[in-house]
């Protein structure tokens, strides 16, 4: 069984860089590894963020983007 601290690898590279895609992608990869409350708060944040770069800031706090 998985660390559940353990940042989640989301493979990011080669996908559509549209936020809506890549939170999705990420929230997919939190959930695989057991951290659907995380996923949850993620998407809540990026959501509220102002910017592209801030989304992605965000998103590498919770998965090792790949």
């Amino acid at each position: 069984m998985k660390n559940k601290t353990e940042k989640p690898k989301a493979e990011v590279l080669g996908q559509n860089a549209n936020v809506f895609s890549l939170i999705g992608v990420c929230s997919k990869a939190l959930k695989g590894a057991g951290q659907p409350d995380k996923a949850k708060e993620m998407s809540e944040r990026v959501m509220a963020s102002r910017s592209y770069d801030e989304a992605l800031q965000i998103m590498e706090e919770y998965c090792d983007l790949t």
